[in-house]
């Protein structure tokens, strides 16, 4: 039995057009009816369709599709299909790794609130940060902005972080700077080179909290008093810089509200118990 284009554009679900490209490979040779130019295909063309449907399912091209099904021996086929294993693995391992990032941000946003305000001690998670923003200023040096780019590239594994030096939280200024952070185990997977404005920061015995901005352009060092007034009061005594991501900006009332999670680091001294907050062992 013969079949119009028509017809077999709806029993396989794909477009004449699709059909016509696959004639023009030499996947299928259709007959033409001379007296009005009618494809016509027979159940043969139709099995060499199926056989590139299949192939494409697989995520090949359609240009590889025609070349596997029209122009290959089994020595390309075997090529072509190795080469595509490699590309299904590195997409597997890219979702399970998208996956876990989605359950980690989960579990961000939904303790931000029973935290917002408290303090507690812990180590802080070791993580590989890159600032490029100081205040309001993007450092645009070109090889800071390949850098950069680089890092945008990262995501959505990275967190958006910040850096507040311990002096301005002394002075109280408002100095700050932001960035991007990785916990450890993205590092070594997506091989991250450690080195120039990209530094490793160990985990360190801190004061731990989330707090709140509201309005824009309101990020400033003085949300941290609370955690300065928490040090004072149990005198402890600040060891480095403070550290910290944004969680997520959402709308409470008529305006825009920023969620921080924050990491003081602090002197350990007897009698003080800090939990571990160690992204990789959280997970």
């Amino acid at each position: 039995m013969r079949y119009k284009i028509g017809d077999v554009a709806k029993i396989l679900g794909i477009s004449p057009d699709l059909l016509r490209y696959y004639e023009k490979k030499g996947v299928v040779k259709p007959v033409k009816d001379k007296n009005n130019d009618y494809r016509y295909y027979e159940s043969w063309d139709i099995n060499f369709l199926i056989d590139c449907l299949w192939y494409k399912n697989f995520g090949f091209s359609i240009d590889q599709v025609a070349t596997i099904v029209s122009k290959s021996s089994i020595a390309d086929i075997l090529g072509m299909m190795e080469v595509k294993e490699g590309e299904i693995e590195a997409s597997i391992r890219r979702q399970e790794l998208l996956l876990r990032r989605a359950r980690e941000h989960l579990e961000e946003v939904r303790r931000a609130k029973s935290l917002l305000g408290k303090c507690d001690l812990v180590f802080s998670p070791e993580i590989v940060r890159y600032l490029n923003r100081y205040n309001r200023l993007y450092d645009n040096s070109a090889a800071l902005q390949k850098l950069s780019q680089e890092w945008l590239r990262y995501m959505p594994l990275t967190h958006r972080c910040f850096e507040i030096e311990r002096e301005d939280l002394q002075n109280k200024t408002e100095n700050y700077a932001w960035g991007f952070s990785l916990s450890m185990d993205y590092v070594r997977e997506l091989g991250v080179n450690v080195e120039g404005p990209v530094k490793l920061l160990p985990s360190e015995p801190s004061v731990h909290s989330v707090f709140k901005s509201t309005g824009e352009d309101a990020f400033s060092p003085r949300y941290l008093k609370f955690l300065m007034d928490y040090v004072r009061e149990n005198e402890l005594t600040v060891a480095g810089n403070a550290r910290g991501n944004l969680i997520c900006s959402v709308l409470e009332g008529d305006q825009l509200t920023g969620y921080f999670e924050v990491w003081l680091p602090i002197e350990p001294k007897p009698g003080l118990e800090f939990a571990n907050t160690s992204q990789e062992e959280s997970t």
